[in-house]
């Protein structure tokens, strides 16, 4: 006996609420920029220059003990952030110090992190140094241009090959997609602050690839029932290729999203950030792919050739089916 999560002969009408599916992606995604703008996006190590420094402790961390002792060393902007995660023992405590890059620098001088390590242990003779990261601004510098190439010129290839394979209204509803996708994705992480480091780029181009295979899923159904269907109305075209596709979209999501949600509770700190950026751009990748591209496509239209008397056996792909 098969599992099934949805019936075979669904009929959900995807447009009856195209005003608040659509119209609430379009206010989403404003709100995003907007948070963006306001907010900016917490830059990591990777892209602010910089050191990082990672703690850890069998006492209790006292960050203001921590900024304190370090203070003396004139050392700019300090960042202290003690690390929680459920894996963590009680005896386990973990906290970032983070300091930004000094001048031109590529990194922070070997003697000033053994003072930084030095004035920690005067406070914490317990502590210990896990990791030492160090990114200069030259780098950071190249490496934000290079994020950015990376996810437009992701986006761009498959662009073109959507508008190769299938019209370009199809091409133009996966790009409309994937830019929902990955601007609410921004738009949340400015919003809650989460660092943004090269880790995110990854899980951004891992977004992208998975939102555009699941709308790709859809388009091919599309195109085969615009075969299959040459006098039905594309409306009813689309609701019909998202209402067969259903199945297979809810099983690939949620399976996806249990592997997600274990690596979210137990991965651990260090990978959290990326498997949220992740989990997130499934739920939104999902989403886009039924209401936003979809409708993008049906405010296009698509091109049919009405030009023989009966169109039951003559259309655009009338060469498929034959007479």
């Amino acid at each position: 006996m098969r599992l099934r999560l949805i019936p075979d002969d669904t009929k959900i009408n995807f447009f009856g609420f195209a005003k608040v599916t659509f119209g609430g992606s379009v206010v989403l995604l404003v709100l995003s920029i907007v948070a963006f703008l306001a907010f900016g996006l917490n830059y990591g190590i990777d892209f602010k220059g910089g050191t990082t420094i990672r703690t850890e402790s069998t006492q209790s961390i006292d960050v203001g003990a921590y900024r304190a002792a370090l203070e003396p060393l004139n050392l700019g902007d300090v960042a202290i952030t003690e690390v929680f995660d459920p894996g963590f023992g009680a005896d386990r405590n973990v906290a970032e110090v983070r300091i930004q890059a000094q001048g031109d620098a590529e990194s922070i001088a070997p003697e000033t992190i053994a003072a930084m390590e030095a004035a920690l242990t005067a406070v914490d003779p317990n502590v210990t140094f896990a990791s030492v990261e160090s990114v200069g601004p030259k780098v950071s510098g190249e490496l934000i241009q290079s994020a950015i190439l990376s996810v437009v010129g992701a986006i761009g290839a498959i662009v073109i090959y959507i508008w190769l394979r299938f019209e370009w209204q199809f091409a133009v509803g996966a790009i409309v997609a994937l830019v929902h996708d990955v601007g609410l994705t921004i738009g949340l992480f400015a919003l809650l602050q989460i660092k943004f480091d090269l880790a995110i780029i990854a899980a951004l181009l891992t977004i992208v690839g998975y939102s555009i295979n699941d709308t790709v899923v859809v388009f091919d159904r599309v195109r085969e029932n615009l075969r299959k269907y040459k006098i039905m109305p594309l409306i009813d075209i689309l609701n019909l290729s998202a209402n067969e596709t259903l199945s297979r979209t809810m099983m690939t999501s949620g399976t996806t999203l249990l592997a997600l949600i274990a690596l979210l509770v137990l991965g651990g700190d260090v990978i959290r950030g990326f498997v949220f950026a992740i989990t997130w751009g499934i739920v939104v990748g999902t989403y886009s792919s039924i209401y936003i591209a979809k409708n993008i496509v049906l405010m296009l239209g698509v091109k049919r050739d009405w030009s023989k008397k009966d169109p039951r056996t003559v259309g655009r792909y009338a060469d498929v089916e034959g007479k």
